[in-house]
């Protein structure tokens, strides 16, 4: 019997294209537990309009888990150093929040009985560089991406109470990636 994940998407309205010529097309976090281990990596991809990422990982409790985007580059001890949410304009936490979402905001990743976990997610609130008003997920101090132990209600403040941090990853420019070649006309 195959057994199928689910694979969650989303759109935001908020669209703004991205800045031509943006030298960052792709970018990636690998995903370390809290004894440190490797249980997976986030890609993110900068599209015309937001950021693609894709979530590969295992090991991780079944179920639903909030991910959010975090305003600091840094895993260290106990993944506190990540600090809050990418969120340069204040906004309330949750996709379902009046006066929300913030920039780090994202669904629910859903984890399977196997710990095992593949999304893709999309996102019109931040880009991988310098874009319009865009926050930058790889400016001067980075970004990480972090797993929580519960659901993110997507309204409840400050994290919709999502719980404590159970996975962390830095994100970081692919420096060997080459551009995907445009379609002809």
């Amino acid at each position: 019997m195959q057994q199928h994940t689910r694979t969650a998407a989303v759109a935001v309205l908020a669209a703004v294209p991205a800045a031509a010529g943006d030298s960052v097309a792709t970018a990636r976090a690998i995903l370390a537990d809290a004894a440190g281990q490797t249980i997976g990596e986030v890609r993110f991809e900068q599209a015309p309009k937001g950021v693609i990422l894709q979530v590969d990982a295992s090991g991780l409790p079944p179920g639903s888990h909030g991910i959010h985007l975090h305003a600091t580059g840094s895993c260290a001890p106990d993944f506190k150093a990540a600090k809050g949410h990418v969120n340069p304009a204040g906004a309330s936490h949750g996709l379902r929040h009046p006066e929300g979402p913030d920039s780090g905001d994202l669904p629910n990743l859903f984890v399977a009985a196997d710990g095992s976990a593949r999304a893709e997610f999309y996102t019109t609130r931040v880009a991988l560089a310098a874009a319009g008003d865009l926050p930058a997920l790889l400016d001067a101090d980075g970004a990480a991406v972090i797993v929580h132990a519960n659901p993110d209600d997507h309204r409840s403040q400050p994290i919709g109470g999502a719980g404590g941090r159970i996975a962390c990853g830095v994100i970081a420019a692919d420096e060997d990636a080459a551009p995907r070649p445009s379609a002809s006309p």
